[in-house]
């Protein structure tokens, strides 16, 4: 089934986004509904539809030169497993506000080998930290 992927937050659903955040995440557990809302409203949010109903979220941060932030990468539990998260990373990846930028940085605990894919690489010694980066200090 054909994906469709909006920035329009209006079109977000905050209670199944704070659902799983605040209830199946291991990396938001217990963050109320005011903050999801502060998160989406000061970050580049991306949503995932498939007939009308969101399968699927993701937030950047980023001065859209530079650096930017994957957060709140999520395939929600019913739709897991189709390839929609895919196609929302490749969404993130070459929209106009990430594509250029020299890092992009995210944290996993559990989906190195699906960042991977797209050319993140552990940072160091960290077993959480990833990033893109393209930027040559030499």
């Amino acid at each position: 089934m054909s994906m469709r992927i909006s920035t329009d937050k209006s079109e977000l659903d905050l209670d199944v986004i704070h659902e799983y955040i605040s209830n199946q995440s291991y990396w938001g557990r217990g963050r109320t509904v005011e903050q999801v809302q502060r998160t989406v409203d000061n970050s580049l949010c991306f949503g995932g539809y498939v007939e009308g109903k969101q399968v699927c979220f993701g937030r950047v941060v980023t001065d859209k030169t530079v650096f930017a932030y994957l957060m709140d990468i999520i395939v929600f539990d019913p739709f897991q497993g189709r390839g929609y998260g895919k196609e929302l990373l490749r969404y993130i990846m070459e929209h106009d506000a990430i594509r250029n930028a020299s890092t992009v940085a995210l944290k996993t605990k559990d989906a190195h080998g699906f960042y991977e894919a797209y050319g993140f690489k552990s940072i160091g010694d960290s077993s959480l930290w990833m990033a893109r980066d393209t930027l040559s200090l030499l």
